[in-house]
């Protein structure tokens, strides 16, 4: 069931206010396990292409969490972070899904019901009911809000000076921990 949660609820995560300012969302839509943004989280990013070499790693890393109880975040949205999803779904750890786009009428797919019933998956959008549909400028945005809503950060392979590239200089000012795989 989709459930808003306004900027000045209790619930809603405060210290995106210090990380994001003036960017920070209204509002967060989940469906899912909200208590999930409690736990230790390790964003995940990855750009459309990727070198061969850096895919394996990216598996084998994937495989890791999934034998953790870590949380990971991403938009899941590339090839690579689509397939990290498909690995880490058929673990125990908690996943936060956050797609590009607004939860409302969005079909989830079979895989994710399991998690969901189990309390172990959250889907988070920032975005309201009129952005149905991925765009470039709601992934930047998107991506933003996943790296702020991050405890550690991995980036499994980010195209020089392409979207993911830009979190870095982000990241690093909020001092969260870099992992290069």
């Amino acid at each position: 069931m989709l459930k808003a949660i306004p900027k000045n609820a209790p619930e809603y995560p405060t210290f995106l206010s210090k990380r994001l300012q003036d960017n920070v969302p209204k509002s967060l839509y989940i469906v899912g396990n909200l208590d999930l943004l409690q736990k230790t989280k390790l964003a995940l990013f990855c750009s459309k292409k990727c070198p061969g070499q850096k895919i394996l790693k990216a598996f084998d890393f994937a495989r890791s969490l999934r034998d953790s109880q870590k949380a990971v975040i991403s938009g899941f949205h590339s090839p690579i972070e689509k397939e990290c999803l498909r690995i880490l779904l058929r673990g125990q750890q908690p996943i936060i899904i956050c797609p590009a786009r607004s939860l409302e009428k969005m079909r989830l797919p079979a895989e994710w019901k399991e998690g969901l019933a189990e309390g172990r998956l959250l889907i988070l959008s920032p975005f309201s009911g009129e952005q149905r549909r991925f765009t470039v400028e709601l992934a930047r945005q998107r991506n933003l809000l996943v790296a702020a809503l991050s405890d550690e950060v991995c980036f499994i392979h980010s195209d020089p000076g392409g979207r993911i590239e830009e979190l870095k200089p982000l990241v690093e000012k909020w001092k969260t921990p870099i992992i290069n795989i």
